[in-house]
């Protein structure tokens, strides 16, 4: 697509490897010449390559951003994600060549604390596996105890990662069902501690005294499996466990083997290992294991302020401002 002039200047060219709602579009169509992907499957990596040549910035929400990537795309400048992990950045090679990174925070707290909580509850009530008990035909008259959950209220809820998501759970846990706040973090956060009558605890502390665990961190070396069959080992034989951040900040086959001899009650799951997940995995056929394709984020309102914001993200970087949202290691 041919450059269009701007104020005297010519646009940059940008690609869009994902759809984005019109007002995106449009957005950058004012500031940016672009290509996109037509279409809704991600794109394959040989049509991205080959689509970067000319490509100063690139909006995307997953690949690789590696050394493979940057050569076939000499002139780019700067990557958004629609998105607010980036372990798909090859943050060294991004340096090397110059290429800014940003991504899409806060922007979508308040929707992930929603299903994190929601999670929480359903696991704790057992609410899909009733819902199948009464659609089956199976509920019958009487106090029958096989339907007996967990409380919510009042119990002990610990947080693994308390930035802005882990805090906006916390907000709902302790003013909405008055529960008590623990956390784990790679630094203590006074303030929070303040406002939410919030523990700071040791990793096995927590593990140990919580009733419910949310998992929270972002995937780094450091965190790559870091909840195993010994963390498992430490929690409640009651406790519920939820990961919402990464699959791969977990060993999958060691909480297969925690659910399997009861080490916990249960767990809710937005994100696995490897997505989709396979049909077969024995997490999907655990009753008391609630699992959810990986849609923290997945509101049409959410959606469209993080595309808007990525590209916010990038037409500031290609026009020379600092992008709101640049990611820590490429400041």
């Amino acid at each position: 697509m041919p450059k269009r002039e701007e104020r005297g200047t010519l646009k940059p060219n940008i690609f869009i490897a994902r759809s984005v709602p019109p007002e995106v579009e449009a957005y950058l169509g004012e500031h940016c010449s672009y290509t996109k992907w037509e279409q809704e499957d991600p794109i394959p990596r040989d049509k991205l390559l080959a689509s970067l040549r000319d490509a100063e910035g690139l909006l995307t929400s997953g690949g690789k951003i590696d050394d493979e990537l940057l050569e076939h795309a000499p002139r780019l400048r700067a990557v958004s994600t629609i998105s607010v992990g980036y372990n798909n950045f090859d943050i060294e090679a991004m340096k090397t060549r110059s290429v800014i990174g940003t991504n899409t925070p806060d922007v979508l707290n308040d929707t992930v604390a929603d299903l994190i909580f929601g999670l929480m509850l359903a696991v704790a009530r057992r609410i899909p596996e009733m819902d199948r008990y009464v659609k089956e035909g199976a509920w019958k008259r009487g106090d029958d105890k096989t339907l007996f959950g967990l409380d919510v209220h009042h119990k002990k809820l610990g947080i693994i990662g308390m930035g802005s998501i882990g805090e906006a759970v916390a907000r709902r846990a302790k003013f909405g069902f008055n529960m008590n706040i623990a956390y784990h973090n790679r630094n203590r956060k006074p303030d929070t501690e303040a406002a939410l009558e919030a523990e700071y605890l040791s990793l096995q502390e927590l593990l140990q005294t919580s009733d419910f665990i949310v998992l929270m961190t972002p995937l780094t070396p450091e965190t790559k499996g870091m909840i195993g069959l010994g963390e498992f080992a430490l929690m409640k034989r009651t406790a519920i466990f939820v990961n919402a951040s990464r699959g791969a900040t977990v060993d999958e086959q060691a909480m297969v083997q925690a659910l399997q001899k009861g080490l916990i009650f249960g767990a809710g799951l937005d994100v696995f290992e490897h997505e989709p997940v396979s049909p077969d995995h024995p997490l999907l056929h655990m009753p008391n294991v609630v699992t959810l394709p990986h849609i923290g984020s997945a509101t049409a309102q959410t959606r469209l302020d993080m595309a808007m914001l990525a590209a916010e993200n990038l037409v500031a970087a290609l026009q020379g401002h600092a992008p709101s949202c640049l990611v820590r290691e490429l400041r």
